[in-house]
Parts: C-alpha cells; structure tokens; sequence
C-alpha cells in the first residue's frame, strides 16, 4: 500500500491555472498534488551574444524554491551567493526540455525564459515545472502570434514530465515524498507528445533493477504523462 493510498498507477490530482501572475506574457499554477509551482514565460527582443545575427531564438529555463516550501526553512540561494547544484541541473533539464519542442528559427531573435518558482514542494517538483512551464511557453507564443510578431507556430508538440519509482518493490507512477525519500529506484520521464522521448533520469537508490522495472516505470510515465497532456490541452484551449 502507497502512503497516499493511491494505486500504482494513479496520479496525483493535476490542476493548472493559467494568468496566474499579470504581467508575465504567459503563466500558470501548477499543482501535482501539494506540489505547488508557479510557472512565468517572459518575452525579450534578444539572444544570448552567441546567438546574435544567426536567425534564431532561445529558450531558457531557471528554477528556485521558496524557503518554506520545504518542512524546515531553506535558506535563499541569493543569499547564499550561489546557486546550488542541484538548482543547476534542474535549469539545464528545463531548458533543453522545452528547447526539444520548439523550432528556434520560427521564433526569430527573441529570447524566452521559463522561471519556475516552487511555492510547496512534496515530490516531484522538477517534473510539475516542465509540465508548467509548457503551459506558460505555449501562452507567451500564443501572444507573439495574436501580435503578429511572428508568423509560423516554432512549438511542435506537447511535453510533459513526471516521476516513477520502485516503492517496497512496486514500479508506481507520481512518487509524493514520502515514497520518493524511501524508493529503492527513483525515475524523471521527460516526454514528447505522438512517443517521444526528450530525456530520462533513472537511479537505483536502495536496490537495483533489471530492464523489465525499467520498462515498467516507463509504461507507468506514459499514463502519467497522457493525462498531463490532457490537462494541458484544457488549460490552453
């Protein structure tokens, strides 16, 4: 039995509401459950100096959480003077995940960045900021377009993220945190929309595992990631 009581299959309850913030050109609440992220896409008329006169744009990701987001009071990065790695990587993980789902040179010479903002955290907090932060990219292009700033749509597809684990033995999909602290196996599916896959993180916490759990967990990130796409599509009608 799961903590929550959910079976090994089922998610979390998904919630998104869009227009969160005013003046952010796109954005969006995220909730998997208590995990709570607010997702902005701010819009800016140019590139990295590496990217300048090569007819493309960007797409950024950074992430941070709030100091009581946890159980005890984290200290802010910025007050530390650093971010920390494991903040670096999730930024680096959004960013490539929404860069595999836009054509850049459709966007032109602009810049976006996604900022993911983690009010309340109880597992999977990576995963609810990609899921939310396509919400906010689809919104801000969907503003650019409407402006008649640019022409063809640059987003592909859908994607979405979402994390399994082997729980007491069971491959079981959306680990709260309670089950994610204790998983002998610990898995973030980043997927695209059609089958894709954009990236996969899998550890072995506990207790390793053969191929078979790892096609489980995938299986189980498929469902997850199916009704993240729903919920998407309701969010951004």
């Amino acid at each position: 039995m799961r903590p929550s009581g959910r079976a090994a299959d089922e998610m979390r309850a998904i919630t998104i509401e869009t227009g969160f913030t005013k003046h952010a050109e796109g954005s969006c609440l995220i909730s998997f459950g208590d995990t709570k992220v607010l997702c902005t896409a701010s819009v800016e008329e140019r590139v990295p100096p590496w990217l300048r006169n090569k007819g493309s744009g960007w797409v950024t990701g950074e992430y941070s959480m709030l100091p009581r987001a946890t159980h005890t009071r984290g200290s802010r990065e910025a007050a530390k003077g650093k971010q920390s790695g494991r903040t670096q990587e999730i930024q680096r993980l959004i960013g490539r995940s929404l860069r595999a789902v836009c054509d850049l040179e459709k966007l032109g010479e602009r810049q976006i960045t996604l900022d993911c903002d983690v009010i309340q955290a109880d597992g999977g907090t990576r995963t609810a900021s990609i899921s939310g932060a396509w919400v906010a990219l689809r919104m801000a292009v969907n503003r650019l377009m409407e402006a008649g700033a640019i022409k063809d749509d640059p987003i592909t597809a859908k994607i979405a993220a979402i994390s399994c684990g082997i729980y007491q033995g069971t491959p079981v999909l959306d680990l709260d945190y309670d089950e994610d602290s204790s998983a002998d196996a610990d898995a973030n599916f980043v997927l695209i929309e059609g089958g894709q896959i954009a990236e996969v993180q899998a550890t072995a916490e506990g207790a390793t595992y053969d191929e078979e759990g790892l096609l489980r967990l995938l299986r189980l990130a498929n469902i997850g990631c199916g009704q993240i796409f729903s919920a998407q599509a309701k969010a951004v009608k």
